[in-house]
């Protein structure tokens, strides 16, 4: 078990519930299951924590034909019947044609390592469970060559989850969860404070109550996240933009500047572009 405290990182802002939320799961020794925006810092969330806590960090990105038997190991049987025809002496050893999965490597860590299981939910239903027995035990059975795996440190988990199917209650229950609400302005502030130190008052006050506004626009499909935010302010300063531009008026009148860093289907731009006709439409009245 990790005796330091995560506590977030000079770049990574974390809120008081979330890192209280890492350090409960680290103590009791559970996978933490974070769910939230997308863009809200849940994939970087793992990397700060191995980086504040100096702990080597393993990743284990999920596909929709992820098996959770890749996250322990898999055996090259084509590679060995390949050597066998080639008359390769490796073929006498099987264990040349296993292949260790990020859950293995976690496991044969000298010190307590991170692991990322990164969007869990785009695997099959039946992946969770799948891999219960060895989040519990931290341990697993290596069928062709007989050989036990046992975690030298239990792993500090991260999992992530963007909700786009419901998880097994069974794996639900060996998890401390944790959903990431989306920033209010004083901690988007502290947010946009750590890539952009120095970025001037007024216009990140504008940009604010821009991007704020945007996202709260009725029937938007894709809402504008941190990450996004963070990019539009980058095209804004490249740009030069002046505070004056991004102003209540001009938001009313126009699309904002460089909108393509925000908005990100052509819907949403459509949806824009006829709340920004009505408006100018009922002032004219």
């Amino acid at each position: 078990m990790s005796d330091q405290r995560f506590s977030g990182t000079d770049r990574y802002v974390a809120t008081e519930d979330l890192t209280t939320a890492v350090n409960a799961a680290v103590t009791l020794g559970r996978p933490i299951l974070i769910k939230g925006e997308p863009g809200t810092g849940k994939t970087q969330l793992a990397e700060e924590i191995a980086r504040g806590l100096e702990r080597p960090l393993l990743q284990w990105h999920v596909k929709s034909t992820t098996k959770a038997q890749q996250g322990l190991y898999e055996y090259d049987a084509v590679a060995r019947l390949r050597d066998s025809q080639l008359g390769d002496e490796r073929v006498h050893d099987i264990s040349n044609y296993i292949v260790k999965g990020p859950l293995w490597e976690a496991f044969d860590q000298d010190v307590q390592p991170v692991l990322l299981i990164d969007e869990i939910d785009k695997a099959d239903i039946e992946f969770p469970n799948d891999l219960l027995r060895e989040l519990d035990r931290m341990e697993f059975y290596v069928y062709e060559t007989h050989e036990t795996i046992v975690a030298k440190y239990r792993p500090i988990i991260v999992i992530t989850s963007n909700n786009e199917k419901e998880l097994p209650d069974a794996f639900l229950r060996r998890c401390f969860f944790h959903y990431i609400r989306f920033p209010d302005k004083d901690t988007m502030v502290d947010i946009v404070d750590v890539h952009y130190p120095g970025l001037k008052k007024e216009l990140l006050s504008e940009a604010l109550n821009a991007f704020y506004e945007l996202r709260e626009v009725p029937g938007l499909k894709k809402k504008p996240s941190t990450s996004e935010l963070l990019d539009w302010l980058k095209l804004l300063l490249a740009e030069d933009v002046p505070p004056e531009a991004l102003s209540s008026d001009n938001r009313h009148k126009t699309l904002p500047p460089m909108h393509g860093a925000l908005l990100k289907n052509e819907q949403d731009v459509h949806l824009f572009e006829r709340l920004i006709f009505l408006n100018q439409r009922n002032s004219r009245q």
